[in-house]
């Protein structure tokens, strides 16, 4: 049970808005090993409709709630085998309902090392605390003067009261409703502040935004949080969390707001009584030496965990976007990853991914051997009917561009369209154990060309064979916590993969590792099978499958597409548990099966409920009846490019003013970056992208789309690009959105200088992400082309 005698699902029913017996049934599902993808689309009548992302939410508390209930059972019994836990105790700690109040509560019972305030308990001064506590009508002085014992290490009255104090001072710090209360003053009136450590300034230029910084708890974003822990924990950048904003007029401080409030507490009031001064002394003591310090662990880690917890979120958006990009679709693709010196690597793919042929051309220089590597491309494309071509986006992109242009220009019958394609990852991809297991026979340099074709044809199928975090769409991703980041990133995989489908007969093992029930060794079998038998005829052929049981059977099934095989719903996410309502409704038309898959007519001549039965709601009827009008939709965009302006390749041939065509690659909580084909992606500040208040910039674009902006500003030293996505913006005066991005962005109540005056905005979170990453990081690709990280740009 959970604080106030709810249950768990009782908790999480009431924080979802939804019936506890809802929770329940999805509880049960999940205790028996069924994924959050076949909970939301198989068993919608058990859970009475709860979609996947209140289920991911469920999952979510469902596991901090047990961690807390198992914490809990510790604590019970760690203060009853101490012979300390008694009813009160008892209903205190299971009325606990977070982490931190029940850690609060264990605090005082919690082993560790003996402390000031215990050797003292064993010299025996705590009751001269309790007395002094008790009646302040007596002199401190003479009632320690009978608590001296040189033999218990208490030489003077001196000594016996500085015991005392130790005492009260712990007590004070381990009040859990003083704590709790003085945590949450603390979070609502403090502030982080800022400073640059002596000798800092030139090597830690890149957090100069927080070199004389102050702003509240409650205000800070959480890539300001992540750049000031960064620059601590890279030593230039000392903080402090202050428990409230200084006095602004500078004037002496009396006791604050805290020391009153632990005064209050514990009936401490200076009324001139002869051991008033003496209490109060001791309040400021605890204080500044135990409870703020405590309280100042406590935000840090409270911060930390919000902002981590923002970072992710942001991370998981764009991840999902960019596996949801719209896919090209199954044409034959030519990849070509460009390189200076090193040549451009080709690769050549066919509709199912296949690679058709490779080859290394030379345009660029020192060779410049442009039209024999026209020649090349153009044999290739005509020998393999390549109708795509998809150009890595690092070093050397548009002038391969222009290559591909040229191309298209002279050989217009191959009808040849070019996409310039996101590279990030594509490295780490290459030197997989898995791309050389895919590719025995293929060099390194040459896999990057194949995987920049095949996420052209299909992000999501291509994209899967890497770690989510090394396609880093992110913000200070290697600042975040792992086990967190991991399991969100998956978590979105999971959806994305099981949203869409997998046709199990083309299907890589990494791919199907991330469908609904299916591990990586019965990916791995899966594979293995479809390699020795050919190709799935049906679904059922499934079981024949090594390891594949009936539970991995009833999860993974529906998910799992059969193209042309021996029954045509094997095409459709219809599960094969609910073939026979399909049946019913072939009969109930008097045709087959095949006549009326994509039948709109008849199918919505059909009353869903004449189908419901003790198996089978209405929600699945109607969505057995809604797959089978479009069966096997994809529920990804239409594919369509970007067309980069001709004669803009880089950087100094932007102009104020001009409007072009790009490509989102990244979209951080300040803004959103656009490649408009310059080497350098520009930055829409979030002041930039629409007339009205923007909260969130991914409520705007996301990764991926395909966006007009106007440029507003050059700095081609510095290599930063402002845009706006505000076409009918002018030119800035003063600064445009580029300009106010450098400044920083801190809203109407923006950061403070210390002493509260206002701080001039300057340059933001951008350069505050600036840690070295690694080079496959795209979020630092993207703030390298923006000229907000230092280094190439490029994989």
């Amino acid at each position: 049970m959970t604080a106030s005698g709810a249950s768990i699902e009782g908790r999480i029913a009431e924080e979802l808005g939804v019936r506890e017996r809802q929770v329940k049934a999805a509880v049960d599902l999940l205790d028996s090993g069924s994924t959050v993808p076949f909970i939301a689309r198989y068993r919608k009548e058990a859970t009475e409709m709860l979609d996947d992302a209140q289920l991911r939410t469920l999952e979510e508390r469902l596991r901090y709630l047990r961690e807390l209930e198992d914490r809990r059972t510790a604590v019970l019994e760690s203060v009853r085998s101490q012979g300390k836990l008694d009813e009160a105790l008892a209903a205190r700690i299971r009325a606990a309902d977070s982490k931190a109040r029940l850690e609060d509560i264990y605090l005082p019972f919690k082993p560790k090392r003996r402390t000031k305030a215990q050797i003292a308990r064993e010299a025996g001064l705590e009751p001269l605390a309790d007395g002094l506590l008790r009646d302040p009508g007596v002199a401190p002085a003479a009632a320690a003067a009978a608590f001296v014992d040189p033999a218990k290490g208490v030489a003077d009255a001196a000594a016996a009261l500085e015991g005392a104090r130790a005492v009260l001072t712990e007590r004070f710090g381990e009040d859990a409703d003083l704590i709790g209360e003085l945590r949450e003053r603390m979070w609502t009136r403090g502030r982080v502040a800022a400073k640059v450590r002596e000798g800092k300034e030139e090597a830690g230029a890149k957090f100069a935004d927080y070199f004389d910084f102050a702003e509240p708890f409650t205000e800070l974003p959480s890539h300001r949080v992540l750049a000031m822990l960064r620059g601590e924990k890279e030593e230039v950048l000392d903080l402090t969390l202050e428990p409230e904003e200084p006095a602004a007029d500078g004037a002496a401080a009396g006791p604050s707001t805290y020391e009153l409030a632990i005064a209050r507490r514990f009936g401490i009031a200076d009324r001139g009584r002869p051991a008033d001064k003496w209490l109060g002394d001791t309040v400021r003591w605890a204080w500044r030496t135990r409870v703020l310090v405590h309280l100042g662990i406590d935000l840090r880690l409270r911060l930390r965990q919000a902002a981590e917890d923002e970072a992710v979120r942001v991370f998981a958006a764009n991840l999902r976007d960019l596996l949801l990009a719209a896919p090209a679709g199954t044409r034959a693709t030519m990849g070509l990853d460009p390189g200076f010196r090193t040549g451009v690597k080709v690769a050549v793919v066919d509709s199912t991914g296949k690679v058709s042929a490779t080859e290394t051309i030379y345009p660029h220089v020192p060779q410049n051997k442009w039209d024999a590597s026209l020649a090349a491309l153009a044999r290739l494309a005509r020998e393999h009917g390549v109708e795509l071509i998809a150009i890595g986006n690092g070093t050397a992109s548009r002038e391969t561009d222009k290559l591909a242009t040229d191309l298209i220009a002279r050989h217009p019958e191959l009808k040849l369209t070019k996409v310039m394609v996101s590279e990030a990852g594509a490295s780490v991809y290459s030197a997989s154990a898995f791309a050389s297991q895919e590719l025995p026979g293929l060099d390194v340099s040459l896999r990057g060309a194949v995987s920049i074709a095949r996420r052209l044809q299909d992000p999501l199928a291509e994209l899967v064979k890497i770690d989510p975090k090394s396609i880093g769409v992110g913000q200070y991703q290697h600042d975040l916590s792992e086990v967190k980041l991991s399991r969100s990133l998956d978590a979105v995989v999971e959806d994305c993969v099981n949203g869409v489908g997998v046709d199990v007969n083309t299907a890589s093992a990494p791919l199907l590792s991330r469908v609904s029930g299916i591990s990586s060794g019965l990916a791995e079998n899966i594979v293995a099978h479809r390699d020795s038998n050919g190709p799935f005829r049906s679904r059922r052929a499934l079981k024949e499958v090594a390891r594949l049981g009936p539970k991995a059977y009833e999860q993974c099934a529906g998910f799992l597409r059969i193209r042309g095989g021996d029954d045509p719903l094997d095409a459709s996410s219809v599960h094969p548990e609910a073939y026979p309502v399909v049946r019913a409704m072939v009969k109930s038309t008097g045709g087959e099966v095949a006549a009326l898959i994509g039948n709109t007519t008849a199918l919505r001549s059909l009353r869903p409920e004449t189908f419901v039965n003790d198996s089978f709601g209405l929600p699945t009827v109607t969505d057995i009846l809604r797959e089978l009008e479009k069966p096997g939709r994809d529920p990804r965009p239409a594919f369509r490019t970007a067309t980069f302006k001709d004669g803009v390749e880089k950087i100094g041939d932007l102009t104020p003013g001009m409007v072009l065509e790009g490509v989102v690659t990244n979209v951080a909580a300040f803004g959103a970056f656009v490649d408009v084909g310059v080497h350098q992606d520009g930055l829409v500040h979030v002041s930039a992208m629409s007339k009205t208040f923007v909260k969130d910039p991914r409520d705007v674009v996301k990764p991926g789309d395909i966006v007009r902006v106007k440029v507003m500003d050059v700095d081609i030293p510095r290599k930063r690009i402002s845009l706006t996505l505000r076409l009918d913006d002018g030119a800035p005066s003063g600064g445009g959105p580029q300009e106010r991005a450098e400044r920083g962005d801190r809203g109407d109540r923006g950061g403070q200088r210390r002493g509260g005056a206002p701080r001039p905005r300057r340059a933001e979170a951008p350069r505050g992400a600036a840690a070295p990453a690694p080079a496959n990081d795209a979020m630092a690709d993207a703030l390298r082309r923006a000229g907000l990280l230092g280094g190439p740009k490029g994989r």
